[in-house]
């Protein structure tokens, strides 16, 4: 049995723990299986919703932060008391079993798909099972915290790369150099826009498995501690209203002249929100005259950011002001490309149908989407993203009984929703010439490889994905 190299700290009334990390109704699930019950198996899918692909994502972070400490003493009397006043019943005598029996580790084998994969959705992606007889409860006790931890990140990731392919599009039709324009056209604007730190840090990463450019600070940190990459994205200087504003309606062009003295410079770039009063002041005669050979002499790019009005017309009207005042060049895919010096950031109203739009507007008048970048804030990380976005589940798929060395199947079948219907069996995941698909274990093809790889089993984390190995893995489909 794995124990710990260093003492954990102890727990203490307020931490994290998985005794209650949980709905209520799973208390009594413990008396609720069949006698003789020994082994549970469940898996997760994503059963339909907004996408047809999925990026799977999240699982290490959780494995890593939570699953990593064992239970204590301390928090099985704290749980108990808790769930006596609750009205529910505490299976104190299975908590023990674990900490005398594994030192506090959770008896569980987790499979997973490689994160970074990138495969239809209506697969099975995780399956847990317990490893100990004598805790069949545990399995479906996970369920809460485990699919959690899976649905939101992975449906971020999937969000983003969605949009990555969009704009991947543009670029392709428009642009000389797409996959070097790509990794920065979409910006995480999100921290302010969740319900929590820790969605803004797990979300954030999410997103940077597709792109390198953010402003969720706490989504670095995450991808130091549970990916080992030292720096997952990047942002530059950037003023906001109140920096902009502090000066007076009358002084706007002196921020704007402000900002190109303390950020600008050679290669440098900096952001200037420029809608405080008049966008198209500000864009026409601040950025365009007043301020021209200040912008074309420091040798950086000046990123100019309408943050208000319709959002799929005000960009385009920006740049072809821009256009005017700083001039263009024609690329070799017969697009008009911005003086280098001048750049436009769309960060307000922004999802995926918005950046569409944008980016087929700008095409039809013959601008490359080389010249804009987007921000991403709510839409990104919280407004449209929940457990329904994609339908995701954790369902039973499987029992094993005392003396018999048979799987059984378990599964639902609602007549009143063929959508819910749920995957019957252990399962196994294969790649095949179509792509790939979940199969029942028995059945699995000769020779073909089962993709579910066991990443944790009891306490031990047996697989560590690097964070720029996902990035490729997801940037290969």
């Amino acid at each position: 049995m794995t124990t710990p190299k260093t003492t954990p700290p102890a727990w203490r009334p307020g931490d994290h723990s998985i005794l209650m990390d949980v709905d209520s109704y799973k208390g009594s699930h413990f008396l609720q299986y069949p006698p003789k019950t020994e082994y549970v198996s469940s898996y997760i899918e994503a059963r339909g919703g907004k996408f047809d692909k999925m990026v799977f994502f999240g699982l290490q972070m959780y494995l890593k932060r939570y699953l990593a400490r064992p239970i204590t003493m301390d928090e099985i009397d704290y749980a108990e008391e808790m769930w006596t006043a609750h009205g529910v019943p505490f299976n104190r005598a299975g908590w023990e079993h674990i900490l005398k029996v594994h030192n506090g580790y959770l008896p569980l084998k987790i499979q997973a798909v490689k994160e970074g994969t990138v495969l239809p959705i209506r697969n099975a992606i995780v399956q847990i099972i317990n490893t100990d007889p004598a805790v069949p409860w545990l399995t479906s006790f996970m369920e809460t915290a485990l699919l959690r931890a899976i649905w939101y990140p992975t449906t971020v990731a999937t969000l983003s790369w969605t949009v990555k392919q969009i704009i991947r599009r543009y670029l392709n039709k428009t642009c000389e150099t797409p996959e070097a324009e790509l990794p920065f056209k979409l910006h995480d604007f999100g921290a302010r826009g969740v319900s929590s730190a820790e969605s803004a840090a797990l979300g954030g990463v999410a997103h940077m498995v597709n792109f390198l450019g953010s402003d969720t600070v706490g989504a670095l940190q995450h991808a130091r501690l549970y990916y080992d990459e030292p720096m997952a994205a990047f942002s530059i200087p950037a003023a906001e209203h109140s920096t902009i504003t502090s000066w007076g309606r009358e002084n706007e062009i002196d921020a704007f002249e402000n900002m190109l003295t303390q950020f600008g410079g050679p290669d440098k770039l900096l952001a200037v929100v420029s809608d405080s009063y008049d966008i198209y002041k500000a864009t026409e005669q601040y950025w365009g005259q007043d301020l021209k050979n200040k912008v074309e002499a420091m040798g950086g790019t000046l990123v100019v950011r309408p943050d208000s009005g319709d959002p799929t017309l005000v960009p385009i009207e920006v740049i072809e002001l821009l256009g005017k005042a700083f001039g263009y060049t024609v690329n070799e895919k017969g697009y008009k490309v911005l003086a280098p010096c001048v750049r436009v950031l769309q960060g307000d109203g922004v999802n995926p149908v918005s950046i569409e739009t944008i980016l087929e507007r700008l095409e039809a008048k013959g601008w490359s989407a080389e010249n804009i970048a987007f921000g991403m804030g709510g839409a990104l990380l919280q407004r449209d993203v929940h457990r329904d976005t994609m339908a995701w589940a954790m369902k039973a798929n499987a029992t094993k009984r005392a003396d018999d060395p048979i799987w059984y199947d378990v599964f639902k079948d609602p007549i009143t929703d063929k959508g819910k219907i749920s995957k019957r069996g252990v399962q196994a995941l294969v790649r095949h010439a179509d792509g790939y698909a979940s199969v029942r274990t028995d059945r699995l093809p000769d020779g073909a490889d089962d993709l579910l790889e066991t990443v944790w089993e009891d306490g031990r984390l047996l697989r560590d994905q690097k964070f720029k190995d996902i990035r490729a893995l997801s940037d290969s489909a």
